[in-house]
């Protein structure tokens, strides 16, 4: 089995490869100096993606066919049209379709925006349908700025696509991208006025992770608020309760066991680092209804966090588990967290971290 890491940073893309998950051989910085927010493998062709966000030239998504041994220098497409007030910033994920789709590829961008390629990064075009949705005037800036972060592609059915931006919440398509609803029943946006918090477009939802082996479930990470889905994100339901706080950027779900997730709880506010400095990975077995910490192996005090996109699981038997922080720490984990050791330290800001085990 080989594993393979894309690390995002704030200044560039590390690559590491292992054959046990014990012993780690790095590559990088690539694209040094240069904030990378999103990287991912595409299994079906082998064809790594990289978006590049430079201050100077602007975002671009790198491709390379050689595990990252060279790249090229992106796509044509990924801007908003001169006339538009939204200007394309920053990459903010990138998400390859499923198999009857062998060459379409996803990217969220900022300003809020959805782009699809048809031919493998080659040339990109917004679908431009969410954005001319009705309730895309509610949308505002986060506090990393006004970003669609997060996109999934429904195992089960292709043309059934998610996404998740901030602050403007949690959107369904069934039909490509060609039209969009809003799917934010029972998210609360607790930063509002107490009669404005269940608006139907405007949460700061954080993060959001599909179970693979049962549809239509879903785990959200929301501005307040840890949420379950059971029917497509029709509607949610809180399962915070027994997390020492509720507050938090990444979830991932468990791709082997449909009742189980993590999350890493953080002090919301202005400290956004874990309760007591004492970093730790919560997990769920049972649905959301009790909540475990797992940290043996990370700092004992840490004032650190974990953003979005930088905690994310292999899908190896038993679970692999890779944990990115802001202090640029790398934390691995062979059994589903339960232990974890450090890996790289001394990275810059860590913004993503993307994990696959393939055969070797």
């Amino acid at each position: 089995m080989q594993t393979i890491l894309l690390i995002g940073t704030a200044k560039g893309l590390f690559v590491f490869q292992s054959e046990d998950r014990a012993s780690w051989r790095r590559r990088g910085p690539e694209f040094a100096e240069t904030p990378v927010y999103a990287a991912v493998l595409d299994e079906r062709s082998g064809t790594m993606y990289a978006g590049v966000n430079s201050e100077f030239y602007g975002a671009s998504i790198r491709r390379s066919k050689d595990l990252g041994q060279t790249w090229d220098t992106g796509g044509e497409g990924l801007e908003y049209s001169a006339q538009d007030p939204e200007k394309v910033r920053r990459v903010w994920s990138i998400v390859p379709s499923g198999a009857k789709e062998p060459n379409v590829v996803y990217a969220g961008v900022e300003a809020s925006g959805l782009f699809r390629s048809n031919d493998g990064g080659d040339t990109w075009s917004e679908v431009g349908a969410l954005r001319e949705h009705p309730t895309h005037e509610l949308w505002g800036p986060g506090a990393g700025g006004k970003c669609l972060h997060t996109i999934a592609v429904d195992p089960a059915d292709s043309s059934r696509l998610y996404i998740a931006c901030s602050a403007g919440g949690f959107y369904r398509s069934d039909d490509q991208g060609a039209s969009w609803t809003p799917r934010n029943v029972g998210l609360e946006a607790e930063f509002m006025p107490e009669d404005q918090r269940f608006p139907v477009a405007g949460q700061c939802v954080h993060k959001f992770s599909l179970s693979p082996t049962r549809p239509g479930r879903i785990w959200l990470q929301n501005h307040g608020g840890v949420y379950r889905s059971d029917d497509a994100g029709e509607t949610w339901i809180d399962v915070g309760a027994g997390l020492p706080a509720d507050f938090g950027f990444p979830v991932v779900a468990n791709p082997r066991n449909e009742d189980a997730a993590f999350v890493i709880p953080l002090q919301g506010g202005d400290h956004r680092w874990a309760p007591g400095a004492r970093l730790a990975v919560y997990a769920t077995e049972d649905a959301g209804e009790t909540w475990q910490a797992r940290s043996e192996g990370l700092p004992a005090e840490a004032y650190t966090s974990a953003l979005r996109d930088a905690f994310r699981a292999d899908g190896a038997d038993p679970l692999g588990l890779y944990l990115g922080t802001t202090s640029g720490s790398l934390f691995a984990s062979r059994d589903a967290g339960a232990h974890w050791t450090e890996i790289a330290h001394h990275l810059p800001r860590i913004h993503s971290v993307t994990a696959w085990s393939l055969p070797a």
